[in-house]
């Protein structure tokens, strides 16, 4: 059986058989306001929690916006930062062909066994078209093997149904999870996840409903799928194969 990191999101992991396979690389892909990088930040936070050290590299926000965001969480990084066990860096200028090199450096610096970049789809969009998948696929092997259990956040246009902003980064990640929010209304929350893929792993496939709390975000797990808001056709064609599945019994 595979070793597992713990994802600090209470209620996922045990929809993922304990978590993600360690040095696994791995996507949160969603649109805007949907918590990517808070997803990101918690599973840091619950790496140093356990005595893992984390690097956290954002291409987007700096530091102390970063600080700023988690505060009403109480997760306080600094106090990680100082002793050693934790990186979180703004790069608002980095050259692709070091970029690999760098984050392999962080990672080692500090022996890090957690480690999330923000966002994957700036590095992505940089690459030529015809070299994206060859050039994307070596820097996620070397990823896999820095003894880090990646995560990577990935935008997602607004009202898409794509997984990721080119359509081949879910191809070569171990596992995709696609958070929304106000596409499904699942429990009454308007956000929710969906674990879309999941290397070596028994995984939850249903849509489940993810809060904020003054703790981070929670997962609970949801089982009727006829409560969730979605079209009417598509909502009474559920119900139609639960009554025909019942009848069957």
């Amino acid at each position: 059986m595979s070793e597992r990191a713990t994802s600090g999101i209470p209620g996922l992991d045990k929809l993922m058989s304990g978590g993600f396979v360690k040095n696994s690389i791995n996507m949160v892909s969603g649109a805007t306001g949907t918590c990517k990088t808070i997803f990101g930040l918690q599973f840091i936070w619950q790496g140093l929690q356990k005595g893992e050290n984390g690097v956290f590299i954002s291409l987007e926000q700096e530091q102390e916006d970063i600080f700023a965001d988690v505060e009403c969480f109480g997760w306080d990084f600094k106090k990680y930062i100082k002793d050693k066990k934790c990186i979180i860096e703004y790069l608002p200028t980095w050259d692709l062909s070091e970029l690999p090199l760098l984050v392999i450096d962080r990672i080692n610096e500090i022996k890090a066994k957690r480690f999330v970049l923000d966002t994957l789809s700036l590095v992505c969009s940089e690459l030529e078209p015809n070299r994206m998948r060859s050039e994307l696929s070596e820097f996620l092997n070397k990823l896999k093997h820095s003894g880090a259990t990646s995560l990577l956040t990935n935008e997602i246009p607004e009202g898409s149904k794509a997984l990721s902003t080119f359509g081949i980064e879910e191809f070569l990640v171990d596992g995709v999870i696609v958070l929304n929010y106000l596409e499904f209304v699942a429990g009454g929350s308007p956000r929710s996840l969906i674990i879309r893929k999941m290397r070596r792993t028994k995984h939850g496939t249903d849509i489940y409903p993810l809060e904020i709390t003054n703790k981070g975000l929670t997962l609970t797990n949801f089982t009727d799928v006829t409560e969730m808001v979605l079209p009417q056709k598509e909502k009474l064609g559920i119900r139609s194969k639960l009554k025909r599945k019942h009848k069957r019994r």
